[in-house]
């Protein structure tokens, strides 16, 4: 049979670098996002939020911005119509504070006005009057004696395993016998490790307009990761049928978790079916570090054992992740750096704890690498560290504890695909090393754009050290731990101008992904046209699931392959009806869509597609499901709780200067196995930016929150800084496609596994420059020179 990927390389099938449709439109300013949504008759909405982190309310007097001009509405927690909480996976959120506020920035109020000016300067004149209480703010002040419970006790099978109502959610991790083993190690290697808050920094910012409709229903357009759950928690909140709340993604400016939770959503529909008016939130940039969750800062413990040969024998680690005021996602990412604390290695003994706290801080949830990033950087740290106390190659001692495919994990779930662990070690440690001294010139003066400092002058390469270091990641993809992790898919096939021409409708929501050029690929693979209009994504169709957890190609992509199959059966059914008596090949042979002809398996044309649709409409609307998982044991770990693994390594070249403790990183070199890349120049962009969003966790990216108070202390991108272009250094990527047989086309998820080994590759490169331990990122100035 012929290779049908092969065959439609040249058309923009799967495989092909087919550009992306929205992509000129971004990088011209053309492109229409959320926050340009706009109707004729809108109102402004705007919260007010609580400048303390832990206070009770006493009172709220709302008839000063109700008299303001301009203000059509103004609403508080007694205003709502309906459920008064939601939440990802635990309802704890309240829609507005509900009599306490549990941390800074929490939503008291709405106000609706004909101008955001209006609304903004309207809200400033509610008087709220607030008694403070002891804040919450790490393990223990959380769990101590008397410590204020942030929320009512829970009794479900969670929380029966948890030895504190402040703890959201405890996964141990069992396997072997760990006393036995430490007890044979001939090297033991203790660590302690801190990762600091890191914020999703999206630049479009949360926002999202809702219209009410003459049903008494409400349309909302809405800048979303999940327009189904975003319904399965709004509707309540509006005491209205789901089918009455109808939602369409608007234009994303970026996500990377901090869109799975609500925002705006409830609020500006509350506000739209109180004025009955169309009304618009769109949050400013210090409202969107207080609309949004972060990632979890952490606090890691590991102990490693190992024989003089290099063998690890054991691993002992305890996680302690800062949940936050509310649950968000936080259970589930603490089976992920519970399941995946110990890396991608052959470990036979190891004892694990991973927990959540709540506290008083910003709430945390689902960031890129959800909870396998903490992990990584502190595992990593410790690969070093035991092998410079065994005087081994730290490449070579990971090299020589790689996990393969058949390895167990410490869950005891069977890795049964690729797991090329070595090979991608190797692989990137092969890469051409960048020139020494790279900021010397022809002309005697340095490029100061090369240098630690750059153009502000700092340096001419005067105590300027080179370090190279290396790390290597396991990330789960998908939903894990028995969730029903499907999407849905609509597919339509049909004659257009004398074309066929295909349609795919999903709920995914396009955050920059590319997932919308990825489904048009499949479905000119999978049907043979060459036009594919992709709808526009909304809660029409059935869910597509989060775009998250590295998921949508996988599994959003294999709905729309398997409503590609269902329909190119009906097509053939139709085919064979209608010309299988002039030809036995309809009968007999196998039989393919291709450049828009029924062809047989030996290339012999049948019919134009067009001649065997010909008015006639095929349409096909179907959920694909990837193969089930299984909860992890609450009291062991053990389970069969993720349904595939990715695996990314890399080596970063840095130089810093050692006296003034300024970092330049010059080179992210990496190699990843991707099973099968759809669209080779997203999967190298993917890799990319999740390399660069990885780097700004080592060197500085933090949400600083006051230890005494738990307030955000710098939530502008004038003092939470992120990597811009000049800090991006060249990001080689070594592309490696080893199929999972269990998964469309072999693919492997490829968003988040990057952005968890280049923090810890980077800091590995400055403790080789420095000397110093560095366990805490993002490593600083005052880090490096003591001061």
């Amino acid at each position: 049979m012929r290779d049908l990927t092969q065959g439609i390389r040249a058309r923009g099938g799967i495989g092909e670098s087919t550009l992306r449709p929205d992509g000129t439109l971004k990088v011209s300013g053309e492109f229409a996002y959320a926050s340009d949504l706009w109707h004729e008759d809108m109102l402004w909405g705007f919260t007010l939020r609580s400048p303390h982190a832990h206070a009770r309310i006493l009172s709220v007097d709302v008839s000063e911005a109700l008299r303001t001009a301009g203000v059509h509405a103004v609403m508080t927690h007694d205003d709502l119509p309906a459920e008064t909480r939601y939440g990802l996976e635990i309802k704890d959120t309240p829609v507005l504070a509900d009599g306490i506020v549990r941390c800074h920035g929490e939503p008291v109020a709405l106000v609706a006005a004909d101008h955001p000016e209006t609304a903004r300067r309207a809200a400033a004149k509610i008087k709220v009057e607030y008694g403070q209480l002891p804040v919450v703010t790490d393990e223990k002040t959380a769990t101590a004696p008397g410590a204020p419970l942030l929320h009512p006790a829970r009794d479900d099978v969670h929380s029966r395993h948890v030895p504190h109502p402040n703890i959201v959610h405890r996964q141990p991790v069992l396997r072997g016998d760990v006393a036995a083993a430490r007890k044979r190690a001939d090297v033991v290697v203790h660590g302690e490790y801190e990762m600091g808050m890191q914020d999703q920094a999206f630049l479009g910012p949360e926002s999202g307009l809702a219209v009410p409709a003459e049903d008494g229903g409400v349309d909302l357009y809405v800048s979303t990761q999940w327009l189904h759950a975003d319904l399965r928690q709004v509707a309540p909140v509006l005491g209205l049928p789901e089918d009455k709340v109808r939602m369409t993604l608007s234009g994303v400016g970026g996500a990377f978790g901090g869109r799975e939770d609500l925002s705006m959503q409830a609020h500006a529909c509350l506000l739209a079916l109180r004025t009955g008016k169309p009304v618009k939130i769109v949050y400013n940039r210090f409202e969107s570090f207080f609309g949004h969750v972060h990632r979890h800062p952490a606090k890691l413990a590991y102990e490693h054992g190992a024989t003089r040969d290099g063998k690890l024998l054991y691993v002992r680690c305890r996680i302690v992740l800062d949940g936050g005021a509310y649950a968000s996602s936080s259970p589930a990412v603490v089976g992920n750096a519970a399941s995946l604390a110990i890396g991608p290695y052959v470990v036979d003994n190891v004892d694990v704890e991973a927990l959540a706290l709540y506290t008083n801080n910003p709430p945390c949830g689902a960031m890129r690498g959800f909870g396998a990033v903490q992990a990584c950087f502190a595992y990593e740290a410790q690969m070093d560290r035991v092998a410079a106390e065994l005087g081994m190659d730290p490449v070579a001692f990971r090299q020589r504890n790689a996990m393969a495919q058949g390895a167990v994990m410490p869950t005891g779930q069977v890795v049964d695909s690729p797991a090329p662990v070595a090979e991608l070690l190797r692989r990137v440690k092969a890469m051409p090393l960048p020139p020494e001294r790279q900021w010397e010139t022809a002309g005697g003066a340095p490029d100061l754009r090369a240098l630690p400092g750059g153009l502000s002058n700092t340096t001419h390469g005067e105590g300027v050290v080179r370090g190279v270091g290396y790390a290597v990641g396991i990330k789960n993809v998908g939903f894990s731990e028995g969730f029903d992790d499907y999407s849905t898919a609509r597919v339509r096939l049909e004659v257009v101008g004398g074309e066929p021409v295909a349609t795919v409708h999903t709920a995914m929501a396009e955050v920059g992904q590319g997932g919308v050029t990825v489904h048009a690929q499949i479905a000119r693979t999978e049907l043979g046209v060459a036009r594919v209009t992709i709808n526009p994504a909304d809660t029409r169709v059935g869910s597509a699931g989060s775009t998250s957890a590295s998921r949508q190609t996988y599994v959003t992509g294999g709905a729309v392959k398997h409503a590609c199959e269902a329909v190119r059966e009906d097509v053939l059914e139709l085919g064979r009806a209608r010309f299988g008596s002039y030809h036995p090949a309809w009968a007999t042979a196998e039989l393919l869509l291709e450049d828009g002809k029924v062809v047989t398996d030996g290339g012999e044309v049948l019919a134009d597609l067009a001649d065997v649709l010909d008015d006639t409409c095929v349409e096909r609307e179907l959920e694909w499901r990837h193969r089930p998982t299984e909860p992890f044991d609450l009291r062991t770990g053990q389970g069969k709780g993720h349904v595939q693994y990715s695996f990314a390594a890399h080596r970063a070249v840095v130089e810093v200067d050692t006296e003034l403790g300024l970092v330049k990183v010059v080179e992210l070199a990496c190699a990843q196995d991707v099973g099968k890349a759809l669209n080779p120049l997203s999967v190298t962009g993917q890799i990319q930016g999740g390399s660069t969003q990885g780097l700004g966790l080592a060197v500085m990216e933090e949400i600083v929150v006051d230890p005494a108070t738990a307030k955000v202390r710098n939530p502008s991108f004038t003092d939470y800084l992120i990597p811009t272009i000049l800090d991006t250094p060249a990001i080689p990527v070594d592309i490696l496609e080893l199929a999972d047989d269990h998964a469309p086309y072999g693919l492997r998820g490829v968003g988040e596994a990057p952005t968890l080994s280049s923090t810890p590759a980077v800091v590995a490169a400055i403790r080789q420059a420095t000397s110093l331990a560095l366990c805490r990122v993002p490593v600083r100035p005052e880090h490096l020179t003591g001061t």
